[in-house]
């Protein structure tokens, strides 16, 4: 287990320094900071005297290596656009992606999973093949189309539902949350639902999928045989093997709801890190794009370890064969 881990260990610093290095490369090489920062009206004293302080007359490799030592302190420099550090701009949209992105994942979840499974079992009802037939909606209809529709019927025409922004939130130190007012309640559930759907019927189509081809194995085929009930074989047997790929996929998945709700967050203006991203590529503000880039592959790489020591221990399989290596 611990060599196990070790090793996902080292591959998570390799990906993270690889995505460094885009994002130093992105930072130095892609438009110049010192003219975006003083103009073009600036005397070639003040351009030396900025690049000097930036440490942009340094050699790349210092550069990089000094880059990776502030990045891992969440150091990032300054927004070229608003003249503020990186790491408060993150901190100061970061509670509001991470509200967003929970609440969507916890709803793909609670709903897709058992959606999955009743549309496995029923597979023949009608109301399975409607749930399936709506589900090839969430698939098909990109992320802004769905946003504006519900923003079209739910709060243009029905008027139940704000359309844009985060609605009132409080705060706690930093942290801010919209979840204990019934306003910023209000303000979620459009965007949650919009970020959730495509993932909810992804988790819904898989578990099903995974949930049919288990239900077809001989040891549930034995499990009959031996008298066992339907909800013992169902849930006992069926659903507990299924998760095994579902644990992959959906962890992905999820990881892809953070790195993805830039779409979301332009659609309803929610001031979260997508929208600060999507702000920062309209004005070339390199150092947000960095910060975003390394950010967001931190959180891909976070999120795999976790699913792989899940998979570990869901799987007995992975642990067999670990054991089998340290045998030989």
């Amino acid at each position: 287990m611990l060599v196990f881990i070790i090793r996902r260990l080292i591959q998570a610093v390799l990906v993270m320094l690889t995505v460094s290095l885009l994002a130093f490369v992105l930072f130095r090489y892609i438009g110049d900071p010192v003219t975006i920062m003083l103009g073009q009206d600036a005397t070639e004293q003040d351009r030396v005297e900025l690049r000097a302080s930036l440490g942009l007359d340094q050699p790349a490799p210092v550069q990089f290596g000094r880059f990776v030592g502030q990045a891992v302190k969440g150091e990032f420099g300054l927004s070229l656009r608003q003249a503020q550090p990186v790491s408060t701009l993150l901190k100061e949209r970061l509670p509001a992606t991470v509200e967003l992105s929970v609440v969507a994942a916890i709803l793909a979840l609670l709903i897709g999973l058992p959606l999955g499974v009743y549309t496995a079992l029923k597979r023949n009802g009608f109301m399975a093949q409607s749930i399936l037939a709506f589900s090839l909606l969430g698939i098909s209809l990109p992320t802004f189309l769905i946003g504006i529709l519900l923003i079209l019927v739910f709060s243009v025409q029905l008027g139940w539902l704000p359309s844009y922004g985060r609605g009132e939130v409080l705060k706690f130190g930093w942290w801010s949350t919209g979840l204990l007012s019934w306003d910023g309640i209000k303000h979620l559930i459009l965007p949650a639902i919009t970020l959730c759907l495509f993932q909810l019927t992804l988790i819904l189509r898989l578990v099903r999928s995974e949930m049919l081809e288990v239900l077809r194995a001989d040891y549930i085929k034995f499990a009959r045989a031996r008298g066992l009930s339907q909800r013992a074989i169902h849930f006992g047997h069926a659903l507990k093997n299924t998760m095994v790929p579902v644990i992959t996929i959906t962890g992905l998945q999820l990881g892809g709801i953070i790195a993805f709700a830039i779409v979301t967050e332009t659609v309803f203006q929610w001031p979260g890190m997508g929208l600060l991203f999507i702000q920062a590529v309209q004005f070339a503000d390199i150092p947000v794009m960095a910060a975003y880039l390394c950010l967001i592959a931190l959180v891909f790489v976070v999120i795999n370890l976790l699913v792989d020591l899940l998979y570990f221990l869901v799987d007995p399989r992975l642990r067999t064969q670990l054991s089998g290596a340290k045998g030989h």
